[in-house]
């Protein structure tokens, strides 16, 4: 994993702006904490930050191919899990190698099918490869989105980058915020629009989508797309194939030349994923390592919730026995997320879920002491359909997002705010742009019509939030997590899979459990879902209830223009009917939008 970034421009020369392509590159200097370099040219300045995790001597980047009048640099984020396929077939067509690098393979693999490279590639990824004589800069993103990348156009000037504070780093780009990005926040957020960046005329790449730049035009488009099919295979059929993708994804995603290890909560996700892990592993000797969090004293205060069935402890330690692993539990206290509080927004450059994110960080940061490289459990209940919205037909024919509980944070906003914004109106228009996106399928009932539409808003709208949570938390790190769930081939195939059936045995994820039947005890096979865990603390609360107390009493507050503090105020008395743990959640994300304003010096526009 690494942090690539990059600059165009069709009227000055770049060939001595090295030290605004520098302060670029060291604002993701977390991506990449072991090496760093540079390549530019007239017209193509690109940098890249590296964690070395595959070939470490000869994975270094830019990596640049010289042939004739032929010069094309990439810089690469992301791992190639067929790179040895690859590299074979590439052998066969006449390419040579000088590394053992994914990176090398990637770079042959543009000069062989050019752009058409990215339907060869299995993997995460994020990447751009300039085209020298032909003045064309190429990029792509993985299928799912699991690795980020933002560019941007100003004058003459073309930039991109993994992180928008790589952005923001070069001076013709200005934190400016129209009203569609205070909606998205105030509206949509923490989760955001696919290929929307937010800060002004920033754009993202979608997900399975690629970029070409040239002086006249830049040119997106899809090369990846769920397709809707009729679903042929029968039941025993299915679990075969779940099974086989699932022990092939992560014998694949076990390579790597610095210390592995896996992310266990005890939850049927990533305990499936540890019992393929660590049988791979013990054919080679090895044993794995899994880690897992818990906070303080939460056996005392936790609180049951709709995806808050039980604590992780006993069950992961369950898991770590049955299939041999060596397992260490982190615990934090709420002082720990207190203190910490601030990382996940720098981290994030923008508002994100609070505490979750903060003890994601510690989790990582902790982990990055013994390994470089981690399995987790991501998207498994979005491409099996596990959460219990699903099942429930008032979110399935709400008409908004299913997992916003409640409007936004548009009720703590003012009159002259809400007229700006329209964050009601805002929110409408993204959830039909996303449901018009669904390729229904023919002769499917009303329900399962629903489902897929609920299926294709969790995979596209939803799992994103939980991908960039994941990279950014681990990447500034300096620590790469990797995501078998999100294999494309798995994906597409579930896409197909009726929900009855992959709710099989009348609970969620039901395909799922019958595929990983013979490698989990019974009583985690059959665990109901309970999501990444959460502090139940008083103490961290009452901390972030007196932090917006002080926001409110500062007048040089930036939030105050836009907020009603008497509905705020409301909820900090405890008037409003929800309990402390519910109104912590709901200040949490306004805190963050105070100190992303303050931070960032935001301006609107």
């Amino acid at each position: 994993m690494c942090g690539i970034v990059g600059w165009l421009d069709w009227d000055d020369d770049l060939s001595s702006q090295h030290a605004i392509l520098q302060k670029m590159a060291q604002a993701i200097q977390h991506r990449g904490p072991d090496e760093e370099g540079y390549w530019l040219s007239p017209r193509a300045a690109i940098a890249h930050r590296r964690l070395i995790v595959i070939d470490p001597e000869g994975g270094k980047q830019p990596m640049i191919y010289r042939e004739g009048d032929q010069t094309c640099v990439l810089s690469f984020n992301g791992e190639i899990y067929n790179y040895l396929e690859l590299r074979r077939q590439l052998e066969m067509l006449g390419h040579s190698f000088q590394t053992n690098s994914d990176t090398e393979v990637l770079l042959h693999a543009f000069l062989e099918w050019r752009e058409e490279c990215v339907r060869h590639l299995n993997g995460i990824f994020a990447f751009a490869i300039w085209d020298e004589k032909n003045h064309r800069l190429f990029l792509a993103r993985d299928h799912l989105g699991v690795k980020p990348l933002f560019y941007c156009q100003r004058g003459s000037s073309f930039l991109f980058g993994s992180e928008l504070k790589a952005l923001l780093a070069h001076p013709k780009v200005k934190p400016e915020v129209e009203a569609d990005g205070l909606a998205d926040i105030i509206g949509l957020g923490p989760a955001r629009t696919p290929g929307f960046g937010i800060f002004r005329n920033v754009n993202e790449v979608r997900a399975g989508h690629c970029v070409t730049v040239t002086k006249d035009q830049i040119r997106t488009r899809p090369y990846w797309k769920l397709e809707s099919k009729v679903h042929t295979d029968d039941l025993d059929t299915t679990t075969e194939k779940i099974r086989a993708l699932l022990q092939d994804t992560v014998k694949r995603q076990l390579i790597s030349d610095l210390p592995l290890v896996s992310m266990l909560s005890g939850g049927l996700d990533s305990s499936g994923l540890v019992a393929l892990a660590a049988e791979e592993l013990r054919k080679k000797g090895q044993t794995l390592q899994t880690y897992s969090v818990d906070f303080v004293d939460n056996d005392q205060h936790f609180e049951e919730g709709l995806l808050h069935i039980s604590l992780d402890a006993p069950w992961a330690k369950s898991v770590s026995e049955h299939v041999q692993t060596r397992h260490q539990e982190i615990t934090f206290n709420a002082q720990d997320l207190i203190t910490h509080f601030h990382m996940p927004l720098r981290a994030r450059d923008l508002p994100g879920l609070g505490e979750t994110d903060t003890s994601l960080y510690l989790f990582c940061r902790e982990m990055k002491k013994k390994a470089t490289v981690s399995l987790s459990g991501e998207s498994a209940d979005e491409v099996f359909n596990g959460y219990p919205w699903f099942q429930k037909e008032k979110f399935l024919n709400s008409g908004k997002f299913p997992w916003m509980e409640h409007d936004g944070w548009s009720s703590f906003l003012n009159e002259e705010a809400i007229e700006k914004i329209r964050p009601q109106e805002y929110l409408r228009r993204r959830y039909e742009e996303g449901i018009a996106e669904v390729h229904p399928l023919e002769g499917e009932t009303a329900l399962e019509a629903q489902q897929r539409k609920m299926s294709y808003l969790f995979i596209t709208r939803f799992l994103p939030l939980l991908l960039d949570r994941k990279d950014r938390m681990s990447m500034y790190t300096g620590f790469e997590v990797r995501v078998p769930y999100c294999d494309y081939r798995l994906v597409e195939y579930l896409w197909n899979v009726p929900w009855k059936v992959k709710n099989i045995d009348q609970i969620e994820k039901g395909l799922l459990r019958r595929a990983f039947k013979g490698y989990l005890p019974q009583e985690v096979l059959y665990r109901n879902k309970s999501a990444y865990p959460m502090t139940y603390h008083p103490e961290y609360y009452h901390a972030i209830l007196d932090h917006m107390k002080q926001i409110l009493a500062n007048p040089n507050s930036p939030l105050l223009p836009l907020i009603k503090k008497s509905v705020i105020q409301f909820v900090l008395d405890g008037k409003a009917p929800m309990n402390l743990a519910q109104s912590t959640k709901l200040i949490e994300y306004l805190v963050q939008i105070n100190m992303w304003l303050e931070e960032y010096k935001i301006s609107f526009r």
